[in-house]
């Protein structure tokens, strides 16, 4: 319970009954059942300090959780709003008169006062402890049931899930923005309700692919700073900005509001998806790596395991991303959750070329929730690949008519282009040249896309003055292999490599990236290694576009494959030429060998003295 107000309350108790009352939790205008449609009555809740620390409906209910703040304070005891909520529901329960209710509670809370006395400091500590008792039976008891137990309401699901950074289904992101919009233009100096609408808007712009959103988002979350400053400790107005730059592809500006809030709050979780993010953006894949490890210490969960994923894929380790992304599968829990998972595993099986069971994830999305218009387009990118191109296009201009993506758009064009249908395929390009300036006008950095554009179906040269000062901003590998891939167009092969090699040497295995090295090395007349880079893409993906797949086979068929025989064959024969043979060596002087040592004569044997002697030769001259 208390994870759910992190942050609150602890430097300004009525900041957390505010927080509480607006239907903050910790992280990005978080919420908890009490947003909008709060059960106990909102629309009353008492701003003020003394009075904010909890609210009970019903007459004569408002004095009674007040005497019991009072009680808590006495001995130190620190209460959130919802707490008392239910401890008022439980002394109206078993204290109220059914003949007269409250009626003398109230008149005897518009009397004066009386002065404490001793004894009336005992019954004051009584009454404390007998607060606490009640706070944690009520802890540890079982469930509600019955109409007490009614389950959240849309707003305060969508509260809840962009406090946790989890995707939030749509009804219940209108239903939120619907609800802070009415209680803001009451309640302007709200900091916590500003806060959860700036998040409510990112996240309509991130379900939606509009960027429209974002300056309504910008207004709100600075709305929020202004009425409690990032100084007093607004993390959440802070992390709302730091997500907002992030999505704008302003990771520089991301990675300045996620520091901020660390610095202030090294334990506040909410910081790292920010780090994690704005690092991976800048190039910075030990830094985003390090954020992630934190985040999984702080908080392992939803918000977790979806930057784990995104790690582990820019570091080219699949299995550990396809398994983090199977955790966050595991953690979701309402189908908006449910059903984005799915698409990112779609998008993990898609770049290793397994299209059937990208296919599979991309539908699943699609029945758990049908407004998910991102897996849409993974579904036409999967059909398309699998020859189903009829299919391909329909979805692919049912989700550029849900979420105006400029990737999409190029992708739809490509599709077109490849099927012969020229004429056809200018209609998403143009439309593409439409969304990137609208979103331009809105602050978002589209320049990769649009240079990716440029290169093939465009002006070269523009594409490279362009990445050139995205690369000044943004070093990751997108920026690399796309400026790498303009330079090639440019004809600047010998430039182009050097980027290449910055794209596919740091680990992320990705098809196209390995395909543009590969005709960037033929332009410098490197066919070993082209051939060796074309392989590489084909293993990762046979598949990865409709117009350069077909063409990255056709260039290794040209090239032909490496002669057998093994690596020795790979070079020409070179013209025999007659070894050089050694001078002899300088005979070296010959040593005297030493003397030897007198051997000792030699004694004959003793005759057997049995034996006959031989005859002597006088006597055998006789």
């Amino acid at each position: 319970m208390l994870d759910l107000f992190d942050g609150a309350g602890q430097d300004d108790g009525c900041r957390a009954a505010r927080g509480a009352e607006a239907g903050h939790v910790g992280g990005v205008g978080g919420g908890h059942p009490g947003v909008g449609e709060h059960r106990l009555g909102r629309e009353a809740f008492p701003q003020s300090c003394e009075e904010s620390v909890g609210y009970v409906s019903g007459p004569g209910a408002q004095s009674v959780v007040h005497g019991l703040s009072l009680a808590s304070a006495a001995i130190g005891v620190n209460t959130p709003a919802p707490l008392f909520g239910h401890l008022g529901e439980l002394f109206i329960l078993t204290h109220s008169d059914p003949m007269h209710r409250f009626d003398r509670i109230d008149e005897e809370a518009q009397q004066p006062a009386p002065p404490v006395t001793f004894t009336g400091r005992k019954t004051l500590v009584a009454a404390a402890v007998t607060v606490v008792l009640i706070a944690g039976a009520l802890l540890i008891r079982p469930a509600r049931t019955g109409d007490d137990a009614r389950p959240p309401g849309p707003s305060e699901r969508a509260a809840s899930a962009v406090g946790m950074g989890a995707p939030a289904a749509a009804v219940d992101l209108t239903a939120l923005v619907a609800d802070r919009e009415k209680w803001l233009a009451t309640h302007a100096d709200d900091d916590a309700s500003w806060a959860v609408l700036g998040a409510a808007y990112l996240e309509q712009a991130r379900r939606t692919a509009d960027s429209g959103w974002f300056p309504k988002a910008e207004k709100a979350l600075k709305r929020s700073l202004e009425v409690r400053p990032a100084e007093k400790g607004n993390f959440d107005a802070m992390t709302g900005m730091g997500t907002l730059a992030n999505a704008r592809r302003d990771f520089g500006t991301g990675k300045k509001w996620g520091e901020l809030v660390r610095a202030q709050a090294p334990r506040r979780w909410t910081a790292y998806p920010v780090l994690v993010d704005a690092y991976t953006g800048l190039g910075d894949y030990k830094a985003a790596q390090a954020a992630m490890e934190r985040l999984l210490e702080l908080r392992p969960g939803l918000a977790a395991h979806l930057r784990a994923s995104q790690v582990y894929r820019d570091r080219g380790w699949r299995e550990d991303a396809a398994m983090s992304m199977e955790h966050a599968a595991g953690a979701a829990k309402s189908p908006a959750e449910k059903a984005y998972t799915l698409f990112r595993l779609g998008e993990l099986a898609w770049e290793r070329g397994d299209t059937a069971q990208a296919l599979r994830q991309y539908e699943g999305a699609l029945r758990t929730d049908p407004a998910q218009a991102q897996a849409l387009g993974g579904r036409a990118r999967a059909l398309a690949a699998l020859g189903r191109s009829g299919e391909a296009v329909r979805d692919y201009r049912m989700a550029l008519g849900r979420t105006p993506e400029p990737r999409l758009a190029l992708e739809l064009g490509e599709l077109l282009e490849s099927l012969g249908r020229t004429e056809e395929a200018r209609t998403p390009y143009d439309t593409l040249g439409a969304m990137i300036a609208r979103d331009g006008t809105n602050g978002v950095d589209e320049d990769v896309v649009l240079g990716l554009y440029e290169a093939d179906h465009g002006d070269p040269a523009a594409a490279v003055r362009r990445l050139s000062q995205e690369w000044s901003r943004h070093k990751s590998v997108q920026v690399a292999d796309a400026l790498g891939w303009a330079l090639h167009r440019a004809g600047e092969d010998a430039a182009a490599l050097e980027y290449a090699k910055k794209a596919t040497e740091l680990g992320l295995r990705s098809a196209e990236f390995a395909y543009h090295r590969a005709m960037i090395e033929r332009g410098l007349g490197d066919e070993a290694a082209a051939r060796r880079h074309l392989q590489e893409a084909m293993r990762t993906n046979p598949v990865f576009s409709p117009l350069r797949a077909p063409l990255a086979k056709k260039v290794l068929d040209m090239i032909g494959q490496p002669p057998p025989g093994g690596p020795e064959n790979l070079q020409p024969t070179a013209p025999w030429v007659a070894p050089e043979l050694p001078k002899a060596a300088k005979p070296k002087p010959e040593t005297k060998p030493e003397p030897k040592a007198k051997a000792e004569p030699k004694t004959e044997p003793k005759g057997d003295p049995k034996a006959s002697p031989s005859p002597s030769p006088s006597a055998s001259s006789r």
